[in-house]
C-alpha cells in the first residue's frame, strides 16, 4: 500500500489527503505548527492517516503533495525533499506572498522559482489551479464517464508519470502541460485557473468559494491551455 505525505494542512491539502484515505492509501500529514495541531484531521480521516513532523513525513511517503504558501517554501530545511517525487500546488499570490522580484520580472514561472528552491526534488505540478471545494466534488472513480481531469507539468517525464498515477487514483484524469516553464499556462489569472471548473464561468468572484463545478474532462482542459496567453504577473493584485 502506498503512502503518500502531504505538507501542508490548509484547504487543498485536506482536500488531497481525504481523497488518498478514500483511495486506500496511507496519508502522513505535516504542518508547521506540529503534529498535535493535526490531532482533529486524523481522527476525521481515521486509521489511514497520521501526522509527523515535515521531515518525517518526507522521509516516509512515496510521494509528497506540498501544498503551503510560498514563503513557507524557500523556508524548508535543504534537502528536506531529494529525490522525492513532489506534486507542488504552489501559486504565486503577492497579497499574501509579498512581492517577489524574480516572478515579477517574468524571467521564471512560479514553478521553475520553486524547483530551484526544492534541490534535488523530483517536481510535477499538480492540484494548483482547481478551487479547494471542488476536489472532492468532482473526484470520480477509475473509469467514470464524468470524469474531470488535472493538468500536470514536470520536466521530469517518469515523475510526471507517477503523478498521473497517484492523481488517477485519487479521481482524476491528467493533461500532460508541459514543462515547468509551460506551467504559466494554469497559473492564476489563465484561461485555466479555477473558472474552468466552474459548471457557471461566469460566477462573480465573490460567490467562488461556494460556487458550483461542473465536470471538465480532459478534452477541454487541452484546448483551455492551448488557447491560454500569458499573464503579467507584475500587474497580480490579489
Amino acid at each position: 500500500m502506498s503512502t503518500l505525505a502531504i505538507i501542508g494542512s490548509g484547504n487543498i491539502g485536506s482536500a488531497v489527503a481525504r481523497l488518498a484515505v478514500a483511495a486506500g492509501m496511507n496519508v502522513v500529514i505535516a504542518n508547521s505548527r506540529g503534529p498535535e495541531s493535526l490531532a482533529g484531521v486524523i481522527a476525521e480521516l481515521g486509521p489511514l492517516a497520521r501526522a509527523a513532523e515535515v521531515d518525517g513525513a518526507a522521509r516516509v511517503g512515496d510521494a509528497v503533495v506540498l501544498s503551503i504558501p510560498l514563503p513557507a517554501v524557500q523556508g524548508l530545511a535543504v534537502g528536506v525533499l531529494s529525490g522525492k517525487i513532489v506534486l507542488d500546488t504552489s501559486n504565486y499570490y503577492p497579497s499574501r506572498d509579498g512581492r517577489i522580484a524574480e516572478l515579477d520580472a517574468g524571467g521564471v514561472t512560479t514553478s521553475e522559482l520553486v524547483r530551484g528552491w526544492l534541490g534535488e526534488a523530483r517536481y510535477v505540478k499538480a492540484f494548483n489551479n482547481i478551487l479547494a471545494h471542488h476536489i472532492p466534488l468532482l473526484a470520480r472513480a477509475q473509469g467514470a464517464a464524468d470524469r474531470s481531469a488535472l493538468p500536470v507539468a514536470s520536466d521530469d517525464a517518469d515523475a510526471k508519470l507517477e503523478a498521473a498515477r497517484i492523481i488517477d487514483e485519487l479521481g482524476f484524469d491528467t493533461v500532460d502541460a508541459g514543462s515547468i516553464a509551460d506551467s504559466w499556462r494554469f497559473e492564476p489569472e489563465s484561461a485555466a485557473y479555477t473558472r474552468m471548473y466552474l459548471a457557471d464561468p461566469a460566477t462573480p468572484d465573490s460567490e467562488l468559494m461556494s460556487s458550483v463545478p461542473g465536470v471538465t474532462p480532459a478534452d477541454k482542459v487541452s484546448s483551455t491551455l492551448a488557447a491560454a496567453t500569458p499573464v503579467d504577473v507584475s500587474k497580480r493584485v490579489f
